[in-house]
């Protein structure tokens, strides 16, 4: 099928202002710093994100769609550089050679033929590497919805699509957790066939040593976004949106919200045992914030939950203040294995989401959360916020305690947190995010002390080039 005729670029919110993509790539050393950048910051911040090499046709659907593009700024004894890449995918190659796209967004099924991308590449699914960036066995990965990943050089370059050995050629989410400890890489993915949900383990040398292993029970395809890892268990919450081809085949939406069939949260044993399952009404969650295991054999599951799935002009519920009442904001679940239930609890009500913590403590209780938050100004486009919050899981944890730094004219991205080397203390760090400015367009990569995150950036270093807004970053420490 085909919406080409109907389909208008320039009316697609997540193609302009902020969020239009930008084609230019750029190497730039000795940006300009406004403040002083801390002589402990030794690394480079990554950030990937939806970015069109060519002006969509057919359809696009933010944050889903589009070419990933990597964007890098190297930190070292208080100077910065800066580099983008694309995430030269072989169809974005197509693309090129072509000097225009030739396959359609997601929702309008537009697949070029042999004539226009060759016998290899016709009528095959584009690979949408634009979600997240994390590195692993030394692997740096740019990762895709529920695909296989591609791996890029340290120069950002792209080396190629990701298989791990071919163990794993259906590829993995987009929100891989790393254990802190074991140094395994827990993944997941979801298929449109059976089956439609499994689960793999990576090891610290980059060898797959479990799976991928269907998971028991799961009897339709739906989307699962994120997921979380405790010592005991990994956690996936399947929320009721699945997938129509049927609709999408005859100009319907291709994922469809069931709220009757409700939301179920699968609990799977790492190290063997039955998947244990908890059943509750229904609700979506784009990002989990961290969960961790409990002296009672429970699981705490902290997380950002909406009352439904939003997908371009309804995603993450916008950055303002107002909204569907029924949104929860950052949300505690009690989750019990024994039980099969979930005990939710709301612990803010404000309009956040891109929560972070210190990576350090995944999978262990972590004292503080960073997210994008809104203002309350209205004149912000869904997904797009204001504000930077932080939230002190202490000893009260019903009333966390909240800081917040309203950024003004600077619209904010996921803040991603940069420790401190060599300090015991696991809330003594940075945290970093981009930021554009709203009346002039420039963009600038904003350095936050983690002692005083109320008080606004130490440091803000210019970028040379406008960073498009979402979505997920790492940041990769200098190795002494």
């Amino acid at each position: 099928m085909s919406h080409t005729s109907t389909f208008d670029p320039t009316r697609v919110a997540h193609l302009t202002g902020r969020f239009a993509p930008v084609t230019e790539e750029v190497d730039a050393a000795d940006l300009h710093v406004v403040g002083e950048l801390p002589e402990g910051l030794d690394g480079v911040y990554l950030r990937n994100g939806p970015n069109p090499r060519f002006t969509p046709v057919g359809s696009y659907l933010y944050p889903i769609d589009g070419d990933g593009m990597l964007h890098g700024v190297w930190l070292s004894q208080g100077r910065a550089c800066y580099r983008n890449r694309f995430v030269r995918t072989p169809a974005m190659c197509a693309e090129e050679a072509a000097g225009h796209a030739l396959w359609g967004g997601l929702e309008s099924m537009i697949l070029p033929g042999p004539d226009q991308a060759g016998e290899e590449l016709a009528n095959t699914f584009k690979p949408l590497p634009d979600i997240n960036v994390v590195e692993h066995a030394g692997r740096l990965l740019a990762l895709a919805e529920s695909d296989c990943p591609f791996r890029m050089s340290p120069e950002l370059d792209t080396l190629g699509k990701e298989t791990f050995g071919g163990q794993l050629p259906a590829g993995i989410t987009a929100h891989p957790k790393i254990d802190p400890v074991t140094g395994e890489m827990a993944v997941f993915c979801y298929a449109l066939e059976p089956p439609y949900l499994t689960w793999s383990v990576i090891g610290p040398d980059g060898t797959v040593t479990s799976g991928p292993t269907p998971v028991e029970g799961v009897t339709d395809a739906s989307m699962v976004h994120d997921m979380a890892l405790t010592d005991r268990f990994l956690v996936l919450v399947l929320a009721p949106a699945f997938f129509d081809l049927d609709a999408a085949m005859s100009g319907g939406a291709f994922l469809a919200w069931r709220p009757e069939r409700g939301t179920r949260i699968a609990l799977i044993p790492r190290h063997g045992g039955p998947v244990r399952w908890a059943q509750d009404e229904a609700f979506w969650l784009w990002h989990i914030a961290n969960a961790f295991d409990t002296a009672d054999g429970h699981v705490t599951l902290d997380y950002i939950q909406w009352p439904t799935l939003g997908l371009g002009s309804d995603i993450e519920g916008g950055g303002t203040g107002g909204g569907d009442s029924a949104y929860q904001g950052l949300t505690r679940a009690d989750i019990n294995p024994e039980a099969g239930t979930a005990r939710r609890v709301q612990l803010d009500d404000a309009r956040v989401e891109l929560p972070r913590i210190d990576d350090r403590s995944l999978g262990r209780p972590s004292r503080s959360i960073g997210v994008a938050a809104g203002s309350g100004r209205t004149d912000l486009i869904s997904g797009e916020y204001d504000a930077l919050r932080w939230y002190d899981l202490g000893d009260n944890i019903t009333a966390p305690v909240a800081q917040m730094w309203n950024a003004g004219d600077l619209s904010v991205g996921e803040p991603v947190f940069a420790p401190v080397p060599g300090s015991p203390a696991k809330t003594s760090g940075f945290w970093l995010t981009f930021a554009t400015d709203r009346t002039d367009g420039t963009s600038w990569l904003l350095v936050i002390p983690s002692e005083d995150p109320a008080g606004g950036p130490v440091a803000r270093i210019r970028i040379p080039v406008r960073v498009p807004l979402g979505l997920h970053g790492v940041w990769l420490p200098t190795e002494e």
